[in-house]
């Protein structure tokens, strides 16, 4: 049994050897994904696309909960339409996929493969919106979108992937600045309370923000090993697109207006943030909230008279309250074991004739791997017990080490002897230069990751320049 585990587990790179081939290694491994026979293309296996089943369900109830709709756009949007505004265009150009045949006949004008759909959205809002009665139009679509990107790792950047986007209009600017904060407060309560991971909101600076937004704001996230990784975005428009895309309204003093617009989006790179957060070296640790399934039953002895009847009987409970899986594979216990940690199975039941004789099971957590002797009749209560207290532990681990790679420096040589001890994130003033900001990069290898809401006085002056300086920038390293 110790042996079946031991080779299981081997399969995976120790995180502190390698952190990026560890993740590569989990992300195959626990079946999540397979590369495919298109370079930076990967097939999304049933686990892994059940683990983004639970992410859109959750969130989307969210979306539903504050009267936003999904809708539907073509996936092929025409060049000239992507062009009519030249931010977007000039800031996506290096990742567009183009359709130029349509079988054997040439296209009149190519047309783009969806890298996002700003324009679609425009160009249907054109359409559809007459009057101020119309508003506020409050669509999100779930979808995938290609961009053509130069290196690629599953679930962080791939050549295509899944997402939601979500596309909304406004009679005014107030409302729609309402609603880009609300849809961030969104992603940060769902990220928090439903994947355990501690995020960071704030403001991107102009040279991070989405191509032709007036303003973008992002959670940000810290990994294991220290880098940030965006986890969710949401941008205000103002009424720039409206314009370019001849988007009008009849307003109530009877005159033609423009509204104004948001987008906010997050995709499987929500994944990829579960893994690096939450991961060991044994493989996934699944928050409850969003697990595939969170509680397994392993049967010991299966063979013996009375096990699997016994476990069939729990299967049937439990699933009134979980997410439940009854193993009654071939396999020998210890491959289970080690098989259902590499999925990251919160809760596993361990059901043997002794333990049936006594009246109890084994229930083990697999963050903690810490077991304890369960009568059959108050699981109804351990469980949910065992996964809340995981899902906390998840989330208290994760802001620790968040908080515990997170630096101050007031002078540049701080930022840069920081840098290169630690990974993580280092506060700083700043005095909103371009040029500065570029040297933090170029000095530092460190880039803006955002100006946070919850800002801090660390000086008066940009340690960069020596200016004054009254924003606080987070910088960091990121994936």
């Amino acid at each position: 049994m110790a042996n079946d585990k031991k080779k299981m587990v081997e399969a995976i790179t120790a995180q502190e050897v390698d952190f990026a081939q560890w993740y590569t290694d989990i992300c195959t491994k626990a079946e999540l994904v397979e590369y495919s026979s298109v370079k930076g293309f990967v097939v999304l296996r049933p686990y892994g696309y059940a683990i983004w089943e639970n992410i859109q369900k959750n969130l989307d109830a969210r979306f539903k909960a504050t009267g936003h709709e999904n809708v539907a756009m073509p996936v092929l949007i025409p060049e000239s339409l992507l062009k009519k505004e030249g931010e977007l265009v000039n800031g996506f150009a290096p990742e567009v996929a183009w359709v130029t045949a349509g079988g054997s006949d040439p296209l009149e004008e190519r047309l783009a493969v969806r890298p996002t759909s700003e324009t679609m959205f425009c160009d249907h809002f054109s359409h559809v919106l007459h009057s101020y009665r119309d508003l506020p139009m409050l669509y999100n679509q779930w979808c995938s979108v290609v961009r053509w990107e130069k290196s690629t790792r599953p679930f962080l950047r791939t050549r295509e992937f899944w997402w939601q986007e979500g596309h909304t209009i406004h009679e005014t600017a107030e409302e729609a600045k309402a609603e880009t904060e609300q849809q961030l407060n969104c992603y940060a309560d769902f990220a928090e309370h439903d994947l355990c991971i501690p995020v960071v909101k704030g403001r991107k600076t102009d040279k991070e923000k989405f191509a032709g937004a007036e303003a973008t704001y992002t959670i940000e996230a810290m990994m294991k090993d220290g880098k940030a990784l965006q986890s969710g975005t949401s941008h205000y428009f103002g009424d720039k697109f409206s314009r370019a895309y001849d988007v009008t309204f009849t307003g109530r003093d009877n005159t033609l207006q423009y509204p104004f617009q948001t987008s906010w989006g997050a995709s499987t790179r929500l994944i990829g943030a579960i893994i690096m957060t939450h991961g060991d070296d044994d493989g996934l640790i699944l928050p409850p909230a969003i697990a595939p399934i969170q509680v397994v039953i392993v049967p010991v002895a299966a063979h013996k008279p009375g096990v699997l009847d016994k476990c069939r009987e729990l299967a049937a409970e439990i699933g009134k309250y979980a997410r439940v899986k009854l193993d009654d594979s071939d396999k020998q216990p210890g491959w289970k074991f080690a098989q259902w940690e590499m999925k990251g199975v919160p809760v596993r039941l361990e059901v043997g004739p002794r333990d049936i004789e006594n009246g109890q099971c084994v229930l083990v957590r697999r963050d903690t791997r810490e077991k304890q002797f369960v009568k059959f009749e108050e699981l109804a209560t351990a469980i949910p017990a065992a996964m809340e207290a995981l899902a906390k532990d998840l989330y208290d681990r994760a802001l620790q080490n968040r908080e515990n790679r997170t630096y101050s420096a007031t002078t540049m040589d701080e930022v840069k002897q920081l840098a290169k001890e630690h990974t993580g994130f280092i506060k700083t003033m700043w005095c909103g230069d371009l040029a500065c900001e570029e040297a933090m990069k170029a000095d530092a290898g460190l880039s803006s990751r955002c100006m946070p809401f919850a800002q801090e006085h660390l000086s008066d002056v940009c340690p960069v320049c020596g200016k004054p300086a009254q924003k606080m920038v987070v910088w960091g390293v990121a994936y």
